[in-house]
């Protein structure tokens, strides 16, 4: 039983995909939760697409707000805390939204930190852990949000590394796998992604057991329960599990996966990402399997809030600086400085080689794209955009910020007036298909939108053909290569 000290509070986490509270009654010693409740509301999407919160985003984040309040009213809850992450982060308006969100609501709101957001996480998936009956002296902690995701290694219940990765399953989504279902061509531009970032993270010895929370997470596990069968106690994923998700979710778009499986259609969307990471990760770090935690940052709120009160968020920033400095020993240790020096100069000349290689086959495309010989040619050229783009992404951290702004742009320029010609290309290859077994009167309006098609994709041409041809290789090339570190630079020569 609750200690008669304990008291009742809500906790809410607003997340890039997602919001999700917990009313629960604690102590300093005891916790239990009375109700759970989410929504998804996907403010990272708006701010994917345009740096800033729309006012869409923003009512629909106030009124899931005053449906939480109701259930705190309920349960008779003291206190409210609530905590908003990546994608408020990042959004250039996100002063005005928390102030919305304060003035409509009475609630503040705390936008924390990645590293007090991986702290807290683990105080709520270690609350999971300790439940099991031979808890690991070793483990890892991921927290897979829409727009971060947060890594944790722990030993003997403390926290020895962590990183906050400004990916998600949202984001991953809204940049890779628009297509409904996800094309083979996204798919491979997005594994292409996720493994030279994760590559980059250099971790020499990651633990055998790893804890995953976040909402798309625990929807990969129903669906494996619901789709193949899983047995509903084991909260277990193999990397065979996830293989069968992907499966899956490549084959059927996400209305009819969400109507087959009883899952929310816009979560049905983006897991889809949620299983490209997670397997990415597996293969990278030599995992066979993940263990799924309901438990995530919005129990350790609470918990935190129950030790120690109104100091709650100075004590969780403290710890996260302590662990930060027991990572940073941790390396020193183990003498690792030296050849992770070393490492960042290998990372940064394959980033040279992939660089060149990528742009240099984009660029082999345009002859055949003006030329109009090759149908395919403007949807390969489309594709390896994409594919720069993706190591352009994995490598943004080392880069010149203003220098990769100018190349990125403009691969992404180039990317945006090629995407109207093929997806015209792929309209009218359908409708010439579709015509060939429909009534004639069909056919005949099949014929006028093909003629309309047409003369949209010619004039569309005259417009591709006149900024490809202005499109220099060399300066191009020089632009995108200057986004990295000189070979000299990396090496300490000259």
């Amino acid at each position: 039983m609750p200690e008669p000290t304990a008291s009742v509070c809500m906790a809410i986490d607003i997340g890039s995909n997602t919001l999700r509270v917990v009313v629960a009654r604690c102590s300093a010693t005891d916790f239990e939760i009375l109700a759970a409740d989410e929504a998804l509301v996907r403010i990272g999407e708006s701010v994917n697409a345009t740096d800033t919160i729309s006012p869409e985003k923003q009512a629909l984040t106030i009124s899931v707000l005053k449906k939480f309040q109701a259930l705190a009213k309920e349960f008779e809850a003291q206190t409210t805390l609530a905590i908003a992450t990546e994608a408020i982060r990042k959004a250039t308006n996100r002063a005005d939204f928390l102030q919305a969100i304060q003035r409509e609501t009475g609630i503040e709101v705390h936008c924390i930190g990645g590293d007090v957001e991986a702290t807290l996480t683990f105080y709520g998936a270690t609350y999971a852990v300790n439940k099991l009956p031979q808890p690991p002296s070793q483990f890892g902690v991921m927290d897979m949000g829409g727009g971060s995701t947060e890594l944790i290694l722990a030993k003997n219940a403390q926290i020895s590394w962590h990183t906050s990765l400004p990916i998600g399953s949202g984001w991953l989504h809204d940049r890779y796998l628009q297509s409904d279902p996800p094309t083979a061509d996204d798919q491979s531009t997005a594994r292409a992604f996720l493994r030279t970032y994760l590559t980059g993270l250099n971790i020499k010895s990651f633990p055998s057991v790893l804890f995953v929370t976040g909402g798309s997470a625990n929807s990969l596990l129903l669906l494996s329960q619901r789709a193949f069968k899983l047995d509903d106690s084991v909260s277990i994923l193999t990397y065979e599990d996830l293989l069968r998700c992907e499966g899956l979710l490549w084959a059927l778009p996400a209305e009819e996966i969400a109507r087959r499986y009883q899952l929310d259609v816009q979560r049905a969307r983006i897991i889809a990402a949620g299983a490209l990471i997670l397997t990415a990760v597996l293969e990278t770090f030599h995992l066979k399997e993940i263990h799924i935690s309901s438990f995530g940052i919005r129990e350790g709120l609470a918990m935190v809030y129950c030790r120690e009160g109104e100091q709650w968020l100075q004590r969780a920033q403290q710890q996260a600086q302590v662990s930060q400095q027991t990572s940073q020993q941790l390396i020193a240790d183990r003498e690792l400085m030296d050849s992770t020096v070393t490492y960042h100069d290998d990372f940064v000349s394959t980033g040279r080689r992939l660089f060149q290689e990528r742009a240099e086959t984009m660029l082999s495309w345009r002859d055949e794209v003006l030329s109009q010989e090759d149908s395919e040619a403007v949807h390969k050229m489309r594709v390896a955009s994409r594919r720069l783009r993706a190591v352009m992404d994995a490598y943004q951290s080392v880069c010149d910020p203003q220098k990769f702004k100018v190349a990125y742009q403009q691969v992404r320029e180039l990317a945006d007036i090629l995407g109207p010609a093929r997806d015209t290309d792929v309209m009218i290859e359908n409708l010439h298909r579709q015509s060939e077994n429909v009534s004639l009167a069909q056919q005949q309006g099949c014929e006028w939108l093909i003629q309309q098609l047409t003369n949209y994709r010619q004039e569309h041409q005259r417009k591709m053909e006149q900024y490809l041809q202005s499109l220099k290789d060399k300066a191009f090339l020089r632009r995108v290569m200057a986004c990295l570190p000189e070979e000299e630079a990396i090496h300490g020569k000259g």
